[in-house]
């Protein structure tokens, strides 16, 4: 009957007839509903005062460790593939310590000059110059142009042009011109174009 009773005291209790300064002597029931009340704003004071700034934490936790995961993840991908990395960059080492090594040294230009005179006249036709136009310096290498004009057939053309691609030297040929109305006496003017390495006292790397 005693917790009837209590059930019934807080039921009938009338918060606006309540004397606060007697609290001490109040019933039973309105004693229970005051540390209730005294008990929920412990735990509400506890809940933002500490739990609520760990849960924060806790997310901020979560989060770096998901991208932790990622990083890691990502991180062993390229450990895994670092060896194929190496062999990759022997490689290009090699193609291009063989590319330089294609590149004429500054003081093999007339030599070169003379193979393609060389190969012109080998070729059937006739050289009617072959000039070394300005530099064109790059960042790491000298473009060398050499204006050619000769003279002969289209097949003497075809067959300086092969014999051009077969040097061991790079050599590109640009802006070809053929004049002339007789098969047998055109001019091909065209510009060919080789490449030296920068060298450390002009700039280079």
């Amino acid at each position: 009957m005693a917790l009837q009773d209590t059930i019934e005291q807080l039921n009938n209790l009338d918060i606006n007839e309540i004397d606060w300064s007697r609290i001490g002597v109040w019933p039973l029931a309105g004693r229970m509903f005051v540390w209730l009340l005294v008990i929920v704003a412990i735990l509400a004071g506890a809940y933002f005062g500490l739990i609520k700034d760990k849960y924060k934490s806790l997310d901020s936790q979560v989060a770096q460790e998901a991208t932790l995961k990622r990083t890691f993840q990502q991180r062993a991908l390229e450990a895994a593939k670092l060896e194929q990395y190496k062999n990759l960059m022997a490689r290009m080492e090699k193609d291009f310590e063989f590319l330089v090594s294609q590149l004429p040294e500054k003081t093999e230009v007339p030599g070169l000059l003379d193979d393609i005179d060389e190969r012109g006249r080998n070729s059937g036709l006739n050289i009617v110059s072959i000039k070394l136009q300005p530099e064109v310096v790059s960042d790491v290498y000298v473009e060398l142009p050499i204006e050619v004009i000769v003279t002969g057939t289209y097949h003497n053309f075809g067959t300086f042009i092969s014999s051009i691609a077969g040097m061991s030297r790079i050599v590109t040929l640009h802006d070809y011109v053929i004049n002339g109305g007789d098969q047998s006496t055109l001019q091909m003017t065209v510009k060919a174009k080789t490449y030296r390495y920068l060298s450390f006292d002009e700039g280079g790397q």
